[in-house]
Order: C-alpha cells, then sequence, then structure tokens
C-alpha cells in the first residue's frame, strides 16, 4: 500500500483531522462523478468534512479492503464503519509528491434492506420508466 494512503487510513482511523490534511497535495481537487454537485478544490473542505464526520460517528474506522497502484494512481476499495453507519466503495486517487493530488470518490452508504436485484433493474429500465410515463398520461 502506498504510505501516503495508509497514512490516510491511520489519520482516519485516530480521528485526526490535522494529520489527514497533511496527506494532501495543497493544489488538492475532489469529484464525485455520481454526485456532481459535492465535487471540490482545497484542503480546508477536507478538514471540515472529517470534522464533522469524527463528530457524528466518534467510533468511525476506515479499511483498505484491497488496493491497485498502477505508476501514480491508486485505486482503493474502502470500508468506513461505524455505530449508525456503514459505507463501501472505490476511491481513484492521483499521487503527486507522495500527497494526494486529485480523487474520485465512489462511496455509498450500504443499503442492508435496499431493493433486490429484480426490483434495481425494474428501476433503471425503459420499461420502467415507460410504464410510469403511461400512468402519467392515463
Amino acid at each position: 500500500m502506498p504510505t501516503v494512503v495508509e497514512r490516510l487510513c491511520e489519520a482516519i482511523n485516530h480521528h485526526d483531522p490535522d494529520a489527514m490534511v497533511g496527506c494532501f497535495h495543497p493544489d488538492y481537487r475532489s469529484e464525485q462523478p455520481s454526485h456532481p454537485n459535492r465535487g471540490f478544490g482545497g484542503k480546508d473542505q477536507v478538514h471540515k468534512n472529517w470534522s464533522g464526520m469524527f463528530e457524528s460517528f466518534p467510533d468511525l474506522e476506515a479499511r483498505v479492503l484491497r488496493q491497485s497502484v498502477e505508476g501514480d494512481v491508486v485505486w482503493n476499495e474502502w470500508l468506513w464503519s461505524a455505530t449508525d453507519l456503514q459505507m463501501t466503495g472505490v476511491t481513484i486517487m492521483g499521487i503527486r509528491e507522495g500527497r494526494i493530488a486529485w480523487a474520485r470518490l465512489y462511496m455509498e452508504p450500504v443499503e442492508q434492506a435496499g431493493q433486490d436485484i429484480d426490483e434495481a433493474m425494474r428501476t433503471i429500465t425503459v420499461q420502467d420508466r415507460e410504464d410510469e410515463r403511461r400512468e402519467d398520461e392515463g
């Protein structure tokens, strides 16, 4: 595991937003492609976000489940867990000068009681949308 990801995971598990900020390049840029309005730039927002997480979830723990490194890009599969919170997903991070320069986050809350695969497919398929359109017109 790249040293900066080890430091990041350790900072999360010690609930230390100052140590976390030290893992990020001054020009850090965050994107969340599934939630485009959540993108931001800068380390101050990292500090603000994670300070709120640590306050809300005092038993928060992070684990890197799997990782792949290619050049200066690191893919991590994460599990973030706490009482009343479980999130899983992937982060893709660009490393520059030993710090995280950019990241694309695909982290989502775990849905224990969510749709099964058939319901999920009906939700996203054209047939389901056509049924809804007919109901609206009827």
